[in-house]
């Protein structure tokens, strides 16, 4: 059965924006957890726009179910992880114009960085996940340099518009599923999902968990997180 994944970015972004101490994402990640969420998602961006250090340190003391920290292919990022230790560490492309990320990391383009620095990591019994397009070349070159999982990048189908469109890039998902599986990758999936678009993907077999933070927080402005983490999970899991 797949997993739920959620990521508490926004609510450090609701902080941030009057640089105080509240909504603390350490309270709601015990929150997400006390819902029913498999894990907590957390991206220590380089600009330090939404997660700070001080909440990666909190928050690897009290998160009971899993680690996954998100975070660019850098010495600095590198350094952090084998100091904090989470079970799972996604490398994202990051750019400081942009709102959110925005496509895959270009593994084929940083092979020779991403083989060293993943041997880094799962030397120090880390999980290493790479967030991709679904394209052939990519997961084929993710498991060249020895990641674990690829986590798709579902983006590109979230923001599809009409049937024909959407549908065929649900068939690029599938198609980088099945590529996926025949080398041995596990396969995580995330960006633009919400409570309908999610769907049509959860009857594509093999996606192990899903990382989802925007929708749920938004509902959770409602709702609250203790609801919305349900609803999600419940879509989920049956």
């Amino acid at each position: 059965m797949a997993k739920l994944s959620v990521n508490i970015d926004h609510i450090a972004t609701i902080r941030q924006a009057r640089g105080g101490a509240e909504p603390d994402p350490v309270a709601a990640a015990a929150l997400a957890e006390l819902a029913g969420a498999d894990g907590i998602t957390l991206h220590l961006r380089e600009d330090r726009r939404h997660i700070q250090d001080r909440d990666v340190e909190v928050l690897r003391k009290t998160i009971k179910t899993r680690m996954n920290l998100e975070m660019a292919l850098t010495d600095e990022m590198v350094a952090i992880a084998l100091k904090t230790l989470p079970e799972t560490v996604t490398l994202v492309p990051e750019g400081r114009h942009e709102l959110t990320t925005e496509g895959g990391l270009d593994v084929i383009l940083l092979q020779s960085s991403l083989k060293q620095k993943i041997a880094l990591m799962k030397q120090a019994g880390i999980v290493v996940s790479l967030f991709i397009e679904p394209d052939l070349e990519q997961i084929k070159a993710s498991h060249k340099v020895g990641a674990d999982y690829i986590e798709i990048h579902t983006g590109m189908y979230c923001e599809a518009k009409g049937t024909s469109e959407r549908n065929e890039q649900l068939r690029r998902i599938e198609l980088g599923m099945s590529a996926a599986r025949k080398l041995g990758l596990g396969i995580n999936a995330g960006h633009g999902l919400d409570y309908r678009n999610i769907l049509p993907v959860l009857k594509l077999p093999g996606i192990e968990e899903y990382n989802i933070g925007h929708s749920i927080i938004s509902r959770a402005s409602l709702v609250g997180i203790d609801r919305a983490v349900r609803d999600m999970l419940t879509l989920i899991k049956g």
